[in-house]
């Protein structure tokens, strides 16, 4: 991701809402005396469980700790969808109302999750260590990106009379595409240096439980097949690959200790409000899968940390919150008045020094917090509802998938599917989740965008088309029955389709 910055306009501005502002501020708090400058920083694909015991004894992530000792962790925050664009579009100050959540993904691959085949539409995951072993800046866009913050950190916001937003995205610890050719083409590469490496503790990565391929959900099975997860991994490179991801998060944490060290060397510590999140998580093996795209908590959860003035030190927060909420959020931090249609609601009730009870905060927060996937490597519109106990998800039209019901509490690794043994938890969840958005509605309508979006893809192609389509990210199962597949999708293009538009 590129960086951004903005310099605020005037301190006035920040310090109170504009007059006859009709706004409402759900979960706001007073405005500081003193308006705080604000520092955004969102990684990719970085797992929330990472930044809280006992998932933090696995890597060391100094300066996520010392936002944890000197601001408010949120233990359990989610992102809105499990993949880079719509997550970020939710965190990053774009709306996604209630009226209109539905983000879907331009993939040729994804409009064709409803086909009858089954395609690997990824190489394996691999592993590759930097040759030089003392190498300190791997992800090197990500550093010049961060150098470039840092930079303007110490030109210009040091000289600053008025407040400032200061926002660093960064791909880290994202898996790097492969460029290789062959059996890894198109995989997803865990790549890092010794130096990295030495910053895990690799007695106590943990070897995830896989259910057997035949007890997977289906569509479970589906997103491991296509991530060509199915075939054998031995404990070895199932470790490293997890040991090489969280060597990832090492040099993530390290950027951000950059912006970190820079304010405090700046004098500009105590006046800035700084965030730390990422757009999703990384599954690193968990559940036969990598990459994103699932509920599963190694994808869906995030880390979410706050420090600065006025910012509760020490503070964990276990309410559900989401990635929705950081726009609102830093609304408050500004003073300005909250726009009744934001999905989202301030998280500076919880984190406020004003505001030291928890409590509050839940009565201005839902209970709940709502993701949805639309995307590939998933072949049904995903909707996960999550609660204080329970993880429910369900799926495309709520009756032709079965849904899952996991309770975190007892079973945080989500291995056993408890649906159909607590009928009326699962019920009432799923109610709850129909009252929030009709998913059915919106799944129907994500499947017909989908037919809508292949026939005008199909039809800019013209002759070309078997050529292109066979040589996609699923070329390698294409190429050996390619007539099938063609075929698989003519059928599905004429169910429930005009035969005019084909």
């Amino acid at each position: 991701m590129l960086l951004l910055w903005v310099s605020v306009v005037a301190a006035s501005a920040l310090a109170a809402p504009a007059p006859g502002a009709g706004g409402q501020r759900r979960g706001a708090v007073q405005a500081w005396p003193d308006a705080p400058n604000v520092v955004l920083v969102v990684s990719d694909s970085f797992d929330g469980r990472l930044t809280f015991y006992p998932g933090s004894q696995v890597v060391k992530l100094p300066f996520i700790n010392f936002m944890k000792a000197h601001g408010t962790s949120f233990l359990n925050a989610y992102t809105n969808s499990p993949i880079c664009c719509p997550s970020r579009a939710g965190t990053e100050m774009l709306n996604i109302t209630g009226n209109s959540p539905t983000l879907k993904i331009n993939r040729v691959e994804a409009w064709t999750r409803d086909v009858a085949f089954l395609l690997r539409q990824e190489g394996r995951p691999v592993v590759n260590l930097a040759p030089k072993k003392t190498k300190v800046r791997v992800m090197e866009a990500d550093w010049k990106n961060t150098d470039r913050a840092v930079n303007w950190l110490r030109k210009e916001a040091s000289n600053s009379t008025q407040p400032f937003v200061l926002y660093l995205g960064l791909n880290l610890p994202h898996p790097y595409p492969s460029p290789s050719s062959g059996e890894n083409f198109g995989s997803s590469t865990f790549h890092t240096s010794l130096y990295w490496l030495k910053k895990v503790s690799y007695d106590a990565i943990k070897i995830p439980k896989w259910s057997p391929l035949s007890e997977m959900h289906p569509v479970d099975y589906y997103s491991s097949y296509t991530k060509n997860c199915t075939g054998t991994f031995t404990d070895k490179e199932i470790k490293n690959i997890r040991a090489f991801y969280y060597a990832m998060c090492a040099e993530t944490d390290a950027m951000l200790g950059e912006i970190i060290l820079a304010l405090r060397q700046l004098g500009l510590l105590q006046k800035t409000i700084v965030i730390y999140t990422s757009d999703h998580g990384e599954l690193a093996m968990e559940h036969r899968q990598f990459y994103k795209m699932s509920m599963y908590e190694a994808s869906s959860h995030v880390p979410l940390l706050i420090m600065g003035p006025g910012i509760q030190v020490n503070l964990q927060v276990s309410s559900v919150v989401s990635l929705v909420d950081i726009y609102p959020t830093m609304l408050d931090v500004a003073g300005i008045p909250l726009p009744q249609n934001l999905s989202g609601y301030s998280l500076l009730p919880s984190a406020s020094e004003m505001f030291k009870n928890e409590q509050n905060f839940k009565n201005l927060h839902p209970p709940w917090i709502l993701s949805e996937f639309h995307g590939c490597n998933v072949n049904a519109s995903t909707y996960m509802l999550r609660t204080n106990q329970w993880k429910y998800i369900a799926y495309s039209d709520g009756a032709s998938v079965l849904p899952q019901l996991f309770d975190l509490s007892s079973d945080p690794d989500e291995l056993t599917n408890i649906a159909a043994k607590f009928p009326e938890v699962t019920s009432s969840l799923d109610q709850k989740l129909r009252s929030i958005i009709n998913y059915p509605k919106v799944s129907a309508s994500v499947h017909q965008y989908n037919k809508e979006q292949f026939i005008k893809w199909k039809q800019s192609i013209g002759q070309n088309y078997s050529n292109v389509i066979a040589n996609l990210r699923w070329h390698q199962d294409w190429l050996k029955e390619p007539k099938k597949y063609e075929n698989a999708i003519d059928q599905w293009l004429k169910s429930h389709s005009d035969p005019k538009t084909i």
